[in-house]
């Protein structure tokens, strides 16, 4: 158990710091940090839309993993002594 315990925590230090990357990139209503990586300019080109779906799609999916990673490590804290 200690091996899964392990691994979820391994998981989701990885998942907290990619999942705090990819907010940080989308883009935002009145600019901020995304502007800073080209997302002010989007408005004139034309295939950043698919750019941003896919970023929320990606992001989305990562969430959930983060979760689920969440939900187990307290599923193992709470049986652990049992």
């Amino acid at each position: 158990m200690q091996i899964i315990e392990f691994v979820l925590q391994v998981l989701l230090g990885i998942t907290s710091l990619l999942l705090t990357l990819l907010i940080l990139l989308h883009k935002g209503r009145g600019g901020g940090l995304s502007d800073m990586f080209g997302g002010g300019m989007t408005s004139s080109l034309g295939s950043s839309g698919l750019a941003e779906r896919n970023l929320n799609r990606f992001t989305i999916v990562l969430a959930l993993v983060w979760f689920v990673t969440i939900v187990g490590l307290g599923l193992i804290t709470k049986f652990q002594g049992l």
